[in-house]
Order: structure tokens, then C-alpha cells, then sequence
């Protein structure tokens, strides 16, 4: 995994212990997944990608009220149907972006593992 930081991690969650916590159990999710992973940090949020991006962790708060710390956006080649997503987008016709509202670190589980295991080996 790579970092290509025009900000850092902890500056994007400056503020956000639990968002921070809840960023780096994704990361570390990620991170059992392969090593051909960049992760770019933004004004806006952490891209996690291989030839494409698959995974967003960004800070609704940021942009709207939300007491919500974390949005986990996850990229997929089709829709996934779970109660747990606040909204899914298709914004083009090979991506379905799936929005995970995370109130914490251990709602990142099993299967939001195997949800950023299938984006990734979608993002190849």
C-alpha cells in the first residue's frame, strides 16, 4: 500500500477520534487485501484505489449537519441491497456507489470486509 498524502490522515480527521478509528479499521481492512493499493488524501476524502478508486472514507460533517463521524462509499460493478446503506448512486453504468453511514470502528465487520474485498478485486 502506498501513500500519496497532499494532506494527512490525521489532519482530515482532526477532531474526529472516532472518525480517525473508524478510517484506519477500513485501512486495515483494506490492507489484508493486497498490497497494490494507493491511498490519497484529500480536502474532501481518502481514496483508496488500484487502477480505479473503490473505496471513500469521507466526513458528512463536513459538508451538511451530520453527527455522523465517517461515510464509507464503496464502488461495485452492480447493486448490492442492504438496509445498512444510507443511499446508492449509480453515477455511471459500470459503478454502483454504495454509502455506509459508520458511527464506529466495529461496524466495519465481516461483511463490510467482503464488500471492500469485491470492490477491490472489481478496481483491477
Amino acid at each position: 500500500m502506498t501513500m500519496d498524502t497532499p494532506h494527512k490522515v490525521e489532519d482530515f480527521f482532526a477532531g474526529s477520534p472516532v472518525g480517525l478509528s473508524i478510517h484506519r479499521a477500513v485501512e486495515d481492512a483494506i490492507h489484508e487485501l493486497g498490497d497494490d493499493i494507493t491511498v490519497r488524501v484529500t480536502k474532501s476524502q481518502v481514496n483508496f484505489r488500484r487502477r480505479t478508486g473503490f473505496a471513500f472514507v469521507w466526513r458528512p460533517g463536513l459538508y451538511l449537519r451530520s453527527e455522523v463521524p465517517a461515510v464509507l462509499s464503496i464502488a461495485l460493478p452492480h447493486r448490492i441491497d442492504s438496509a445498512r446503506f444510507k443511499e446508492v448512486a449509480h453515477p455511471s453504468p459500470r459503478v454502483w456507489m454504495h454509502h455506509l453511514e459508520v458511527r464506529g470502528a466495529a461496524e466495519v465487520d465481516e461483511e463490510v470486509h467482503r464488500w471492500l474485498s469485491e470492490a477491490y478485486d472489481a478496481a483491477d
